[in-house]
């Protein structure tokens, strides 16, 4: 039988979807997240010396919607493939107790800081710009925040459109979108 599972999702999807493990703190564990003390400009400098960009990723113990965002999303393999290769991920435990150190300097554990943030849902997805101003939390210093479980092509179309730097132009991510999904469509 599992097999057969196998086949038939080699035969839909193009390859095995691979799910995210599960931590000891009962978030899931990508294959892409990165480990790191938490001190997000280092992590910024991480990220910008391996050219990716760096992305929070907020989430919380028993989220049925971040298991659907691991389930249905982040392991389908454009994405996962784009994430790796694209995009620096720190996960934060929205009622964790590890520390964090935002980009203005102030130490808290991730339950605060979250509440810092002003983050209320899971999975909360933060974009990060290349540079941050001193002084700026990471929240101030965003380009993009994507907050709730949303699908295949939303997800992959905000991972490009924040690349392409869209939110320096004209094209809303809304109006992005429309157009991109329209030409995946066709």
């Amino acid at each position: 039988m599992k097999k057969l599972l196998v086949l038939v999702m080699v035969a839909l999807f193009g390859g095995p979807l691979i799910a995210a493990e599960m931590g000891d703190d009962g978030l899931h564990k990508a294959p892409w997240m990165r480990d790191t003390f938490k001190d997000l400009r280092e992590d910024l400098g991480e990220a910008n010396a391996e050219g990716k960009r760096l992305l929070l990723l907020i989430e919380q113990r028993g989220c049925i919607y971040c298991r659907k965002m691991h389930e249905e999303v982040f392991n389908q393999p454009e994405i996962a493939q784009f994430i790796e290769q694209k995009y620096f991920v720190v996960q934060i435990n929205m009622f964790g107790d590890v520390e964090v150190i935002d980009f203005d300097g102030q130490a808290m554990t991730e339950k605060d800081i979250v509440k810092r943030w002003g983050a209320l849902f899971t999975p909360n997805m933060i974009f990060l710009p290349q540079e941050v101003n001193e002084g700026q939390t990471a929240v101030q210093a965003a380009v993009a925040n994507m907050p709730g479980a949303f699908g295949k092509h939303t997800t992959l179309n905000l991972l490009s459109w924040v690349l392409e730097k869209g939110y320096d132009g004209e094209e809303p991510f809304q109006k992005y979108h429309a157009r991109k999904f329209a030409e995946q469509s066709q």
